[in-house]
C-alpha cells in the first residue's frame, strides 16, 4: 500500500500543459509561492519593522534585503525537496528519521503553528478594532469564522485558493505602493540603507532589532507548506520534467518572495520617512502607527490603507497557516482531521491566550504577545531548516538533484547565521523579561 500523498485532495490536480511556450508553463506553476510568500509579510514582521525604521531610519533595510535573500534559498531546497522525493518535510523525517526526532520534531512544530497562527489572530484583531471599532476581544473570537472560507475555496479549488492569496497580496502591494508616494522618502539616504552599516554591529539595540526583523522574516512553517503544495503541480515524474518543476517552482517562489521583501521594506520605509524623520523614534505598536500616519502626513487615507493592509495581511496568513498545521500534523503523525476541526482546534490554542490579553490588558498587551510569538518562531526556526538542508545535501535522498558543493556551503552558513542570531534574541529576551 503506497503512502499518503502530501495533500491528498489537491495532490497533483493543476495540470501542467506538456508542450507550451515559456510564459504559460510560468503561469501554470505560478501559485505556491505566493502561499508562501505571505508568510514573510504577515503581522509579525510589522512591529520589527515599524520599530527599526522609527529608531534608526533606513539603515536595516540591507537586514531586510539579507533575510529575503536567505529566504529565497532556503524556498529553493523545499522546492527541490517537494519535486524530488514526492514527500513534504514533515513526511521525510517521520519515514526517515528515529521516532523520537520525529515526535519532537512534531512538538516544536505544533508550537510553531500555535505562534504563528498567534500572531495572524492578533494583526487580524487589531486591524478590525482600527478599521471598524470592534472590541478586541470580540475581533479575536471573529477570526475563528475564516474556516469557512478556507472550506469553501478548498471544495472549489485549489486555483481558487491561490487566486484569494494573490489577490490579498496585490490589495497589501497597492496599498504600501500609494503610502510611499505618500511619505515622500528621501532617496539617498534609503539607498545607503542597503548597504551594512559598521553601527549594526556595535549598537547593542539596533542589532536587537535587526535579530528580531531576521526571525520575524525567515518563518519555519513555510518550509513544511511550500514542499507540500509545490506538490499540487501535476509535471513529468522524469528526470527533466523534475527539473523544469524545480527551475519553474524556483522562479515562482523569487518573485513572490521579492513581492514580500518589498512589502518588508515599504514598512520599514514608511517608519523612517513618517516617524523617525520627525522625532517620533519609539513606534513600535501597529496601532501607535495607525494613529500617527494621517496627520503625519497630512493624508486622512493613510491611516485607513495601512489597516486595510494589515487586514488583508493577517487573513491571508491564516489560509496559509491553516494548511501547514494540515501538512505539518497529517506528515508527522499520519493523522488526518477534517479541515475544519484542525482548524478550530489551532485556532482556539491561538484565541484563548489572545481573548485573555485583550481583555485584561488592552491593545498594548496584545502588542506583546506579538512579539512573544516571534520570540517563540525564532527558537523553532532551527528544527526545520536544519532537517531540510539535511536531507536537500544528502544523495541519498535526492539522487542526482543534491546540492552542489557550493550550495551546501551556502546554506549551512545561513543555517548557521540563522540559528546563532536567533539563540543570541531569545537569551537576550529572556534575560531582559
Amino acid at each position: 500500500m503506497s503512502a499518503p500523498k502530501s495533500l491528498s485532495e489537491v495532490h497533483r490536480s493543476i495540470t501542467i500543459p506538456d508542450k507550451a511556450s515559456f510564459l504559460k508553463k510560468m503561469f501554470a506553476f505560478s501559485g505556491p509561492g505566493y502561499l508562501v510568500a505571505v508568510g514573510y509579510m504577515d503581522p509579525g514582521n510589522w512591529a520589527t519593522d515599524l520599530a527599526g525604521g522609527s529608531r534608526f531610519g533606513y539603515a536595516l533595510l540591507f537586514v531586510i534585503l539579507i533575510s529575503s535573500i536567505f529566504a529565497m534559498f532556503l524556498q529553493h531546497l523545499t522546492v527541490k525537496l517537494g519535486v524530488v522525493t514526492g514527500k513534504d518535510l514533515a513526511q521525510i523525517c517521520r519515514e526517515n528519521l528515529p521516532s523520537w526526532v520525529t515526535k519532537f520534531l512534531w512538538a516544536m512544530a505544533e508550537i510553531m503553528i500555535i505562534a504563528c497562527d498567534l500572531a495572524e489572530v492578533i494583526g487580524t484583531a487589531i486591524a478590525l478594532e482600527l478599521l471598524f471599532h470592534i472590541p478586541l476581544p470580540i475581533g479575536v473570537i471573529i477570526t475563528a469564522l475564516d474556516v469557512l472560507l478556507l472550506l469553501f475555496l478548498q471544495k472549489k479549488g485549489f486555483r481558487w485558493l491561490e487566486a484569494l492569496v494573490i489577490t490579498l497580496i496585490i490589495t497589501v502591494v497597492v496599498c504600501f505602493g500609494l503610502e510611499m508616494l505618500f511619505s515622500q522618502p528621501a532617496i539617498a539616504p534609503l539607498l545607503q540603507g542597503f548597504v551594512p552599516s559598521t553601527e549594526l554591529f556595535t549598537n547593542q539595540e539596533m542589532l536587537f532589532i535587526a535579530v528580531g526583523i531576521l526571525g520575524a522574516t525567515v518563518m519555519p512553517h513555510n518550509l513544511y507548506l511550500h514542499s507540500a503544495v509545490v506538490q499540487t503541480r501535476a509535471h513529468g515524474l522524469h528526470k527533466k520534467g523534475r527539473r523544469e518543476a524545480i527551475k519553474f517552482g524556483t522562479i515562482d517562489s523569487t518573485i513572490a518572495l521579492s513581492i514580500a521583501f518589498f512589502v518588508n521594506a515599504a514598512i520599514l520605509i514608511l517608519s523612517a520617512a513618517t516617524f523617525y524623520s520627525k522625532g517620533y523614534n519609539d513606534v513600535a505598536e501597529i496601532d501607535q502607527a495607525y494613529q500617527l500616519l494621517a496627520p503625519l502626513l497630512g493624508v486622512g487615507a493613510a491611516s485607513i490603507l495601512f489597516a486595510v493592509a494589515l487586514l488583508a495581511s493577517g487573513q491571508n496568513s491564516t489560509v496559509t497557516a491553516t494548511l501547514a498545521g494540515q501538512i505539518i500534523l497529517e506528515g508527522f503523525l499520519k493523522v488526518k482531521l477534517k479541515p475544519w476541526l484542525r482548524r478550530l482546534i489551532t485556532r482556539s490554542l491561538a484565541i484563548i491566550p489572545a481573548v485573555c490579553i485583550a481583555i485584561l490588558f488592552g491593545g498594548s498587551g496584545l502588542s506583546q504577545l506579538l512579539i512573544f510569538s516571534q520570540i517563540v518562531l525564532s527558537i523553532q526556526l532551527p528544527f526545520a531548516v536544519l532537517p531540510l538542508i539535511y536531507f536537500t545535501s544528502s544523495k541519498k535522498y535526492m539522487g542526482s538533484f543534491v546540492n552542489k558543493p557550493w550550495m551546501k556551503a551556502t546554506v549551512f552558513s545561513i543555517a548557521f547565521v540563522i540559528t546563532g542570531l536567533n539563540m543570541w534574541l531569545v537569551r537576550n529576551a529572556i534575560g531582559g523579561l
